[in-house]
């Protein structure tokens, strides 16, 4: 029985040679170095031979498939080169082994497990850097060589660790056909030494908690408009990402006139295949009620923006920018020097320093949250333990923002959290109590 190793191992020689594969299959290697299938058979007491197509057009599991179709046509009494004339198809439909076939599939077992966005990403980057390349090669046919010129075009246009993700998916799709024979090894493990090295991991640059109590004195002092400060703010108190900030709507608000007021932001604007769900501090909930004050929405009559916290008529988006608050950011001299998303890594040093909270607890927080079944549940059981962490972080910027206003340096720890207080939020539409309980549909 003929392998890939055996078959890519054959080298040509003066004269054409072949070598069997078994069931009367075998592999023509000529002088050129190109290698065809043959198969060879009797009828009707004449010795023929079929063509089976080119190596490695044509793999192994392909051929053999093709070689016992033949096989088949004999024993029902009929001519596998005449039946070929009849029906140039014999050969397409053999099992497809080519690379989109195999990685379709792959795809097909990965996907459920995956966020519809991380899902479309994956299969875009197939679509766009490797189909038009590998997709119609037989995957067993496909060298290290071929990988390595795929991923060097991806790193031609600059996107290094973009190539490094490409090679990763690959290396899972070669490693899922090698089971069932598809393929005998993955090309793709050797490709790291020869791939450009990305750059280092740089964390996003950051305010420090002594810095604290000078970045609020320059925040009081900045002439900005106030519904962008209280974006930042919001960002800070609720350690979420910007995007999840500018977007969110008023009905994802549940009791906020009880003791346990809580932010449930749905998993389709999340990083993530579950919602994530954020207790609110009593700062918090009074910054809420400020945004509801300011919102100049509230008597428009546009329901769409209505929905939303930050909503801006002028916007696509219906809501503000990106750049909103990074220009606060700006204004207050710390281009280059920190950013907002800077503040949830300040949030994790500073709660993880305290050692008052457990480092799941902070995760949990931050959304860094593992997969499946078990994300959900800890998700549910830490949220108790979330509720008085997020309002010692709170207690501890309030502090900070004292420090500032009397002019102080930033004080030890605080001591112990206190316990979040009932804060009642009106809706900007309907004048009821948000833990009323409203669709978001709009």
């Amino acid at each position: 029985m003929l392998t890939d190793i055996a078959l890519k191992a054959m080298k040509p020689a003066e004269r054409p040679y072949k070598k069997a594969d078994g069931g009367s299959l075998f592999i023509l290697v000529q002088p050129d170095g190109k290698k065809y299938w043959r198969f060879a058979y009797r009828f009707d007491g004449k010795q023929k031979l079929l063509s089976g197509g080119r190596y490695p057009q044509i793999g192994i599991r392909a051929a053999r498939s093709w070689r016992d179709a033949a096989k088949a046509q004999l024993a029902r009494g009929l001519d596998p080169s005449a039946e070929r004339k009849a029906d140039r198809s014999l050969l397409a439909t053999s099992v497809s082994n080519s690379f989109e076939d195999v990685a379709r599939e792959w795809l097909e077992t990965r996907t459920l497990g995956w966020s519809p966005r991380y899902a479309a990403l994956v299969v875009g980057r197939l679509e766009a850097d490797v189909f038009p390349y590998l997709g119609s090669t037989e995957i067993s046919a496909i060298a290290p060589r071929a990988i390595l010129d795929v991923v060097r075009r991806i790193e031609a246009r600059g996107a290094v660790e973009m190539a490094h993700r490409v090679k990763n998916h690959l290396s899972e799709i070669f490693r899922y056909a090698i089971p069932d024979g598809r393929c005998e090894s993955d090309p793709c493990r050797d490709l790291t030494a020869a791939m450009t090295r990305p750059k280092p991991v740089q964390h996003r640059a950051k305010v420090s908690a002594r810095e604290l109590p000078d970045f609020f004195r320059r925040l009081n002092a900045d002439g900005g408009e106030r519904m962008s400060h209280l974006a930042l703010r919001w960002t800070m108190l609720t350690m979420v990402r910007t995007q999840e900030t500018r977007f969110a709507e008023w009905c994802e608000f549940e009791d906020l006139d009880g003791a346990e007021p809580l932010w449930r932001i749905p998993p389709e604007r999340m990083k993530m295949r579950s919602e994530h769900l954020v207790p609110l501090s009593r700062q918090a909930v009074a910054t809420l009620r400020e945004i509801h004050g300011m919102n100049v929405f509230r008597k428009a009559g546009n329901m769409r923006l209505g929905r939303f916290l930050f909503p801006v008529a002028s916007a696509r988006s219906f809501v503000i920018s990106e750049n909103r608050m990074l220009d606060i950011m700006y204004r207050l001299g710390l281009r280059g020097k920190a950013t907002v998303h800077g503040f949830r890594g300040l949030a994790s040093t500073v709660l993880n320093e305290s050692g008052k909270f457990e480092g799941d607890w902070i995760e949990h927080q931050l959304a860094h949250q593992p997969r499946g079944v078990r994300a959900a549940y800890n998700s549910a059981r830490y949220l108790q333990h979330r509720r008085p962490m997020m309002q010692w972080w709170a207690d501890y910027l309030e502090a900070a923002e004292k420090a500032g206003q009397e002019g102080n340096t930033m004080p030890s720890l605080l001591a112990t959290p206190q316990a979040p207080r009932a804060s009642s939020v009106m809706l900007p539409w309907d004048d009821q109590p948000a833990s009323a309980g409203l669709s978001c549909a709009g």
